[in-house]
């Protein structure tokens, strides 16, 4: 027994001196001590006084009250005990709650600020028009005004519009511009447009040229395609509207 005891002593002092490398100076200030509890043997260090020209630290978990040396801070390993509060996590439900609902507030915004809602395209009405005619044909020159709301939280460009008059169901003009015009969010803008029509029809000649007649009036259909752009994305809109022409004098006459 005796000998199994010694063999255990001189196999600690050999991984001791392989860990801790041999410094006179931290020799000197170490004690050695050694607690048996039934096969197991226990080894530490601690120091008990000041050497000169070696400078020491406080250990991290002596609770301040004791220093380990300097040369020694990256090679020896802390303890902690198992009850420590620093193993234990604080506010962690918290920090997850709080981060959970930062993702969903952030996806939230992002959705509601980004989903394309709609262009609204909404004819305004006639502004003018301009009226002459022959033996045989009437030439009617019309401008309209056409709204255009966003809706969005973000920029539109308009870069198209394409439109056609009919009469009696018939395509008397037709015009397409290129257009780029940009529409801020949340903002409404107004675009003219010209169309330049020939009515080729007996009856109709005769309505705008008898002076008998009393009213002479010209039912038009106009019909167009709006084309816009934004966030990499292109939607047409169509419209249609009907509207009276006056087409008594060969005159422009301003529609408010």
């Amino acid at each position: 027994m005796g000998g199994s005891f010694s063999q255990l002593d001189s196999q600690q002092e050999d991984e001791i001196s392989t860990v801790l490398p041999k410094n006179p100076a931290i020799d000197s200030k170490a004690i050695s001590y050694s607690r048996r509890d039934g096969s197991k043997t226990l080894t530490s260090y601690t120091p008990n006084e000041r050497t000169a020209g070696t400078s020491f630290v406080t250990c991290p978990t002596c609770q301040g009250s004791g220093e380990i040396p300097r040369e020694l801070e990256k090679q020896l390993v802390a303890l902690i005990p198992y009850g420590d509060k620093r193993l234990k996590p604080r506010h962690t439900k918290f920090f997850v709650f709080l981060a959970v609902l930062i993702c969903l507030v952030t996806s939230s915004f992002i959705i509601f600020f980004l989903f394309p809602r709609s262009v609204a395209v909404e004819p305004a009405g006639l502004n003018s028009s301009m009226v002459a005619f022959d033996e045989e044909n009437i030439q009617i020159n019309v401008t309209n005004v056409l709204n255009i709301s966003n809706t969005n939280y973000y920029p539109i460009t308009v870069t198209q519009l394409t439109i056609e008059v009919l009469h009696l169901s018939l395509v008397v003009g037709q015009v397409s511009h290129s257009l780029f015009l940009h529409v801020g969010p949340l903002a409404s803008e107004q675009v003219f447009y010209t169309v330049a029509s020939t009515i080729k029809d007996e009856s109709t000649h005769k309505i705008c040229t008898w002076l008998k007649i009393k009213v002479h009036h010209v039912l038009l259909r106009i019909q167009g395609l709006l084309t816009c752009s934004y966030l990499c994305h292109s939607e047409q809109r169509l419209f249609q509207s009907y509207e009276y022409v006056d087409c008594r004098e060969n005159s422009s006459v301003p529609i408010y």
